[in-house]
């Protein structure tokens, strides 16, 4: 079953070390927050680590279903943009904007209830741009979507 503690210790499909998270509560406090009014609160996402080269959160599935009552696939891919456009943004950093330019996304399992947690880890962390790898598993970290995301790093806001 996949929890808060362990979400937080589930490792990159690439053998990378987990990263330093935000350096303290105050600072993730303010990112959430910064989701008030957003789609990040329509869709019931909540954060759980942040630092630019891997953030993780979670989703309802309830509410964010298709009239078949699976999670829609575009919910999942909403929770992989949120994650990977955060990470690109702590990424840029002051004075600089991170924008989506690509996302792609494999739905490999329906998910009725519960929630889906994933992962956003960096492959890819340049001047101009940022790619992540964002897993997307159920509450028995079975795989629900795998997808990439590409932001554009912009000078000035």
């Amino acid at each position: 079953m996949v929890t808060s503690a362990n979400l937080s210790a589930m490792t990159d499909t690439h053998g990378a070390e987990s990263p330093t998270t935000f350096p303290d509560d105050a600072a993730l406090a303010a990112l959430r927050a910064s989701t008030a009014g957003t789609l990040i609160e329509r869709m019931g996402i909540t954060l759980v680590e942040v630092a630019p080269d891997r953030v993780t959160g979670s989703m309802p599935v309830a509410g964010n279903t298709q009239p078949a009552g699976l999670l829609h696939g575009g919910a999942s891919v909403v929770l992989a943009e949120t994650l990977g456009s955060i990470a690109a943004q702590i990424h840029a950093g002051e004075g600089r904007a991170a924008v989506g330019i690509e996302i792609n996304a494999t739905h490999h399992r329906g998910v009725r209830s519960g929630s889906v947690h994933g992962v956003a880890t960096a492959l890819h962390l340049g001047r101009t741009t940022a790619s992540y790898e964002i897993v997307v598993v159920d509450d028995e970290a079975r795989r629900v979507c795998t997808a990439r995301l590409t932001c554009m790093v912009l000078d000035g806001r």
